[in-house]
């Protein structure tokens, strides 16, 4: 099922999430929904803070940077396969020199702007079936799995921009907020024209 996907300004976005158990009432479910609601919006990560859920959780599937013909064939085919559940994440390093990407998020449509992380993350999350990792991974697929992992932190891009940047977009933030942006996915708005 496609889940309407949260707009900036709604508090849930800002929360801290909440660590969960096996026994949340019906998680398979819940990450096949989200898949699919990422699917749908052209995304390639949704976190559960975003569907107003605020808990640790969030999807990933890097293929659409892995048809980048600019990228290295071998990157290109690890993109093309990444595909993965994070749970409960905890980011245990963030290393190695910071570099500049452009970032979009499915909350805050029509804004992109560069985004300064570091290019290594170790992280130890669980997969669906709750058995625990520690991992570590770089470039693009760290750098995704950085955005998501600062969702269920309560972090959005936009708080990584320069001043200057964010006085440029705060026109655009409030056009979210006041439910005045379409997207050609289903958002909720936090502002007047809520549950559009």
């Amino acid at each position: 099922m496609i889940l309407p996907i949260v707009g900036y300004g709604d508090p849930v976005l800002r929360k801290k999430g909440q660590e969960i158990s096996e026994s949340y009432p019906e998680l398979k479910q819940l990450v096949a929904d989200m898949y699919e609601t990422m699917y749908n919006a052209y995304g390639v990560g949704l976190a559960a803070p975003q569907v107003g859920l605020p808990i640790r959780l969030f999807v990933i599937d890097t293929a659409p940077f892995g048809e980048d013909e600019d990228l290295p064939a071998q990157e290109q085919e690890m993109l093309k396969n990444f595909k993965r559940t994070f749970i409960n994440a905890k980011m245990l390093k963030e290393e190695g020199e910071e570099w500049g990407f452009n970032e979009g998020c499915l909350s805050i449509p029509e804004v992109r702007e560069d985004v300064y992380r570091n290019e290594q993350i170790t992280i130890e999350y669980q997969d669906e079936d709750f058995n625990t990792k520690t991992e570590v991974f770089d470039g693009l697929i760290a750098r995704v799995i950085q955005h998501e992992y600062d969702h269920i932190e309560g972090i959005l891009f936009t708080d990584k921009i320069s001043p200057l940047k964010k006085q440029l977009v705060k026109g655009k933030l409030q056009k979210i907020m006041d439910g005045k942006v379409r997207p050609d996915y289903r958002m909720k708005f936090a502002g007047p024209k809520k549950g559009r």
